[in-house]
């Protein structure tokens, strides 16, 4: 497996938790600001890996 495709596929599973996680704060599981720590956290890793994706880094 080709190192791109790993980072893909790794964008993918960062996605797919990112949006479990906003659909878990609309309808309210997750409260308070502590909660939000791992959604930043994911927004990161995703950027870092599309930045590196597209050689802005």
């Amino acid at each position: 497996m080709d190192v791109d495709d790993l980072l893909k596929l790794v964008l993918v599973l960062v996605l797919v938790w990112l949006v479990l996680e906003i659909v878990g704060e609309v309808l309210g599981l997750f409260v308070g600001a502590l909660a939000a720590l791992p959604s930043i956290l994911g927004v990161l890793v995703a950027v870092l890996i599309v930045l590196w994706l597209l050689d802005r880094i």
